[in-house]
């Protein structure tokens, strides 16, 4: 089953889950009407979380992985964004980092606590957040599947494989955590 909000994002429902659980995303509201409440302290939503992992609506993403850009450093927080595109990139770098056989998936996430700026590029690298990345330390709910995002080119995923081949051989490549 899917829907497709007024934005024009096409969102594929997790299995076991219900029309009515992402009535608010098709309607291209931010006003859930089941299942997802979405914390209006910085910024509404919909938000979104790029990974590998197989997930299923309710399922919480936590805090406490490994970094796909450090893997010596373990997370203190989980990330995501208000950029449907922002997460896909991120699930297509996850994917390059384990090799390349996983398969690149984005989220539609609530946060279910208190969330703040990333401060990794808000500031640090961007005046202000552009990207609109945030992080928490409590966990985010699986509220569906987008089907479609923006894919990187061969030549784009050439460019990241170089740019993360650098980072994760520099110290300069440091993670606030």
């Amino acid at each position: 089953m899917s829907a497709t909000g007024r934005s024009g994002l096409k969102i594929r429902l997790c299995r076991g889950s219900t029309r009515a659980q992402l009535t608010w995303l098709a309607r291209g509201t931010t006003t859930p009407t089941e299942g997802c409440q979405v914390p209006r302290s910085l910024e509404e939503g919909p938000f979104f979380h790029g990974t590998v992992a197989d997930l299923q609506i309710g399922d919480l993403l936590t805090a406490g992985n490994r970094s796909n850009y450090r893997p010596e450093i373990v997370m203190n927080h989980i990330y995501f964004t208000a950029v449907a595109n922002g997460a896909g990139l991120a699930a297509e770098i996850a994917a390059e980092l384990s090799g390349g056989a996983a398969v690149p998936r984005v989220y539609v996430v609530e946060p279910t606590g208190a969330f703040e700026d990333d401060p990794n590029v808000t500031d640090k690298k961007f005046p202000g957040n552009p990207t609109r990345s945030y992080r928490s330390r409590d966990p985010l709910r699986v509220c569906g599947e987008l089907s479609e995002w923006a894919r990187l080119t061969p030549e784009e995923l050439q460019a990241w494989r170089e740019r993360l081949s650098v980072l994760l051989s520099s110290e300069h490549g440091e993670i606030i955590n």
